[in-house]
């Protein structure tokens, strides 16, 4: 039974609840066995921080998916920079509890490539399929905006933040302004 502690000392289930505690809302960094780096999970919405001062300890996101249908209905999920596993298992980037026809390891990931500023849907490792737009995923496929993507008995509305308009870019004051849109 894994449990965790939040820094208010509240314990609470890992695998029901993830990084959240229930009780004050608080985030718990993580370390994913898929990336050496650590999450930093920011529980105060009121820090702002410096993109480039703390770039090596943030892994920003770059989109969201949203649970439109499902056991998860209404959760979002952060899609990060590079490859995203989706799975029920505790090391899955992207955890979804809840429906059992989701594979514990690989359904499928999410791709998102800085370099060319696009995110892919790709099948994964497991027996189950997933779908984009009520098509199949056999090869990856590019997301856009409100991309309808099927896993297990879950819908998902994928959200990009990055992309054509916006960028995390190291020291790149230019990239970083919204006001190109």
């Amino acid at each position: 039974m894994g449990l965790n502690r939040c820094k208010n000392g509240h314990m609470y289930s890992a695998r029901k609840y993830g990084d959240t505690c229930p009780y004050c809302n608080t985030n718990q960094e993580r370390n994913n066995m898929y990336s050496n780096n650590k999450r930093l999970m920011i529980d105060d919405p009121d820090k702002t921080m410096s993109i480039s001062g703390a770039q090596e300890n943030v892994d920003p996101v770059t989109g969201w998916l949203v649970c439109i249908e499902g056991a998860q209905y209404g959760k979002d999920y952060k899609v990060r920079a590079g490859k995203n596993f989706i799975g029920r298992a505790d090391n899955m980037h992207i955890q979804i509890l809840g429906d059992n026809t989701i594979s514990r390891i690989n359904h499928a990931a999410i791709i998102y490539d800085s370099k060319n500023r696009s995110t892919y849907l790709l099948p994964g490792d497991s027996s189950g399929l997933a779908y984009h737009n009520g098509e199949a995923v056999y090869t990856p496929v590019e997301l856009s905006a409100f991309s309808v993507i099927e896993i297990g008995q879950c819908k998902f509305i994928f959200i990009p933040l990055c992309g054509e308009h916006f960028e995390w870019n190291e020291g790149n004051e230019e990239a970083n302004e919204m006001g190109d849109m």
